[in-house]
């Protein structure tokens, strides 16, 4: 394809993209509302977000298989109707339970449009040149990521409007997309007899899924000791145990594990999974911080998040640049890899009075680390492996990094409600008021509380979001440290 083909393409595949993390990020700042209006609590608050998390993580390799096996062009619209049906439904929800169940849904959806953009992308563009095109990618993530909270927050602000059209903004995006990609992307179809793995495919979603849940539930519903954690844990892993099993003995494995004797695959696969750990603690608990800690109204609080957005937008762009021009990819991400450690572990010392100049600045690290690892992890992968496993191994990296970010929006979560309990209380035994005051799972709103409570409680959200950094931070070392132990081979310049 010439450059104004590819160019044409990807504005097709760069709106599918914009919808689907639109998706993710416009609810974060109306959450508080959304689980206030259908009287949930904070694991509600999660769960909306590791719903769809989950069905997108779990439905990934499957969808990097099928792109192996028949139309690229028809799959990604495939998952752009899932995606449009899922939204329209969600912002029907009557309860939490539907919401949750209809976020699956719509993750489906995501999952396949996040992975097959990668998938098409680099079906469409050599290796070495892909450095640049990757970056718009990079790019139109963080611009979803930023006005995502801020439409968000504004739509939940506005009246007549409310939380259920942030589901439908989306919408005439993922239609846009449809179209454009229906005009513009003509990709050669590879005739293969098809067998796809469905035992492998079952197996990989009801581990992680049961993983999931178990994390979510542990330390709430029953204690993290529990007989339930043996059940959930051992069923877990003994799913994964058959999983492999099936997998060795598979004709067309759904994610060949031959792929991992290569060291780069194994080593970016895992360290994607510490890097979704730190990314989505970033864009999920930022909301609680500002709305809870520093009494902000959505709308604010999305833009009180442009200095992360604006460090992904900057550093994605220029390393793709600089890649393009020099087949180096490497040095970007142990970079990466030091500057989201940095920006995580300052986020750890934030309190709910901390000057916001202080709290940008680490923001604005951690975004600039994660514009140079997210999309330069997923394209030293797929120039280790031949056409034919483009997809699999494109989707393999995007699972993992969505695996990280599922365990750490569950376990975060839960920790984050603890957390909040504990300071609560300690703050209530400071003004002499009884600890049992603290119980309760709801999102308590400010505006209704007196001046000396709503302090207790802000600053217990301001501790306890500070907390999830410090302890995601140790997440971003592991990820910095298996970036120095990828070996950098020069990018190819023919598919």
């Amino acid at each position: 394809m010439t450059h104004p083909q590819i160019m044409r393409a990807l504005s097709g595949l760069l709106l599918g993209m914009f919808a689907a993390i639109l998706s993710s990020t416009i609810v974060t700042n109306a959450l508080p509302h959304i689980i206030t209006d259908l009287g949930a609590g904070q694991s509600a608050y999660t769960w909306v977000v590791t719903a769809t998390l989950l069905s997108m993580t779990a439905s990934m390799p499957l969808w990097g298989k099928l792109a192996d096996l028949f139309s690229k062009k028809l799959l990604i619209q495939i998952a752009l109707l899932v995606y449009v049906v899922g939204s329209l439904i969600a912002g029907l929800s009557q309860n939490a339970a539907m919401l949750i169940t209809v976020r699956v849904v719509q993750g489906l959806g995501v999952g396949g449009l996040v992975g097959l953009s990668q998938i098409v992308l680099a079906a469409m563009i050599p290796p070495r040149e892909r450095g640049r095109y990757s970056g718009y990618l990079g790019a139109t993530f963080a611009v979803a990521t930023v006005s995502g909270p801020l439409v968000g927050g504004v739509i939940t602000d506005t009246p007549g409007l409310g939380w259920r059209w942030c589901f439908y903004i989306g919408v005439p995006f993922a239609l846009a997309s449809l179209l454009v990609l229906q005009r513009t992307l003509h990709l050669p179809v590879v005739r293969r007899r098809v067998r796809i793995d469905w035992a492998g495919a079952l197996l990989v979603s009801a581990a992680v899924s049961l993983l999931l849940i178990w994390v979510t539930l542990a330390g709430d519903s029953y204690p993290w000791a529990s007989w339930q954690t043996a059940a959930m844990v051992g069923g877990s892993l003994l799913l994964g145990v058959l999983f492999v099993l099936v997998e060795l003995r598979a004709d067309d494995p759904i994610i060949p594990l031959r792929l991992f004797r290569d060291k780069t695959i194994t080593l970016t696969s895992v360290a994607s999974l510490f890097v979704g750990i730190a990314m989505f603690a970033g864009t999920v608990f930022f909301s609680q911080f500002f709305q809870l800690a520093r009494g902000q109204s959505a709308t604010v609080s999305g833009l009180m998040t442009i200095p992360m957005i604006a460090g992904m937008f900057l550093s994605s762009t220029v390393s793709g640049q600089f890649i393009t021009r020099t087949g180096r990819w490497k040095r970007w991400l142990v970079a990466g890899g030091v500057l989201v450690s940095a920006g995580t572990g300052l986020l750890g010392t934030m309190r709910y009075d901390t000057p916001y100049w202080r709290i940008a600045t680490f923001m604005a690290l951690m975004g600039l680390g994660l514009g140079m690892l997210m999309q330069n992890l997923v394209l030293a992968t797929q120039n280790q492996v031949e056409p034919k496993d483009l997809g699999v191994a494109s989707s393999v990296v995007a699972f993992f990094r969505s695996f990280g970010g599922a365990i750490g929006v569950s376990a975060l979560g839960a920790l984050l409600a603890n957390r909040v309990t504990d300071y609560t209380r300690e703050g209530l035994a400071d003004l002499g008021i009884p600890a049992e005051s603290a119980s309760g799972g709801g999102i308590p709103d400010l505006d209704t509380l007196p001046a000396p409570l709503r302090t207790v409680v802000e600053s217990a959200y301001g501790h306890g979001v500070a907390d999830i950094f410090l302890f995601a931070a140790p997440a971003a070392v592991v990820a910095l440290l298996l970036t120095l132990f990828v070996k950098e081979t020069a990018l190819r310049t023919r598919q």
